[in-house]
């Protein structure tokens, strides 16, 4: 059986005169209007492809939002093509450098209202991923924002070393974790970087901070230490980030992350599930994306994505 086409995209959204826009794109090569999207390169994740292509085919950097769901069909080769897309705002900032020439590839692009793009797109598997945008925004959920809790890396183990718990650092493994999982925690362009005081969770951030210019605020209230002993800070912590409404990394330890899910779904007044648990249980080096509304806090989480470590 041949292998599927992977490809990743996003619905890209402004507001126009208080109403919400979305981008489409007329290919020249096929003579159809579409959602910007792209196949997977070599080495590259899901969510890295969808803000590569964007930037491709429209001109627009943008930061992806929340999953809107999966495309699958077939192609004239017998081959699947499964395309990832996301919910993606593009900021006044982007608009203005935005770098965008007819090409080959892309002769247009054009803002249309929800109403017209349901009309104008030429394949209904876009108007099924356009509709879940729509439900978004018929809920009162258009801007969002993340709070993505990140795994160390790996590390030396515990009976391998002689200092404190604390001390320990990241095994070779563990720093390539850190530093692949870069390019995909960029596609949420975090504002913030908070870590455990460990040395193995400042060094995990510390190839994302270099990426992003961003100081990480090393909070022992996050450290395995504090939850050991009983004065851990993960509900100030938490508290703070989602009144913040900016998007941010947490990096701590794997008995700590339980309780930081936790803490986000009581700050939201989310109902408590199995999902939780699954978000929480990460390999090293791996993260979950908590996705939520600032502009419906009612709304609670609205979407999770876990993501394994590349290495």
């Amino acid at each position: 059986m041949n292998s599927a086409v992977y490809a990743a995209g996003a619905v890209c959204w402004r507001v126009v005169d208080e109403k919400v826009v979305v981008l489409v794109v007329h290919r020249a090569k096929y003579g159809d209007v579409t959602i910007p999207k792209g196949k997977v390169d070599p080495g590259e994740t899901l969510p890295q492809t969808a803000v590569r292509e964007i930037q491709e085919e429209t001109g627009l950097r943008v930061g992806l939002g929340v999953p809107l769901g999966v495309s699958t069909y077939p192609l004239s080769s017998g081959r699947d093509k499964i395309v990832h897309y996301w919910s993606a705002e593009a900021t006044d900032h982007a608009i203005a450098h935005s770098t965008f020439v007819p090409n080959n590839e892309i002769a247009a692009i054009e803002w249309v209202t929800i109403k017209k793009a349901r009309g104008y797109l030429t394949y209904e598997r876009d108007v099924e991923i356009l509709e879940a945008f729509a439900k978004l925004v018929g809920e009162g959920i258009t801007a969002t924002f993340a709070l993505i809790a990140l795994r160390h890396g790996k590390a030396e183990p515990r009976g391998h070393w002689k200092g404190s718990d604390a001390s320990r650092p990241l095994t070779e493994r563990g720093v390539k974790q850190a530093v692949r999982d870069v390019p995909t925690l960029e596609a949420w362009n975090p504002q913030r970087i908070v870590t455990s005081d460990a040395v193995r969770c400042v060094a995990t951030v510390a190839p994302l901070a270099a990426a992003t210019g961003i100081k990480p605020k090393r909070e022992p209230g996050l450290s395995q230490d504090a939850y050991e002993e009983g004065h851990g800070r993960v509900r100030e912590v938490v508290g703070k980030r989602v009144r913040s409404r900016k998007n941010a990394v947490l990096c701590s330890h794997g008995p700590v992350l339980p309780e930081i899910l936790r803490e986000i779904v009581l700050a939201t007044g989310t109902l408590p599930g199995a999902y939780l648990s699954d978000a929480a249980d990460l390999e090293t080096g791996g993260f979950s994306v908590v996705h939520l509304s600032a502009t419906n806090p009612a709304s609670g989480i609205i979407a999770i994505e876990t993501y394994e470590p590349v290495v």
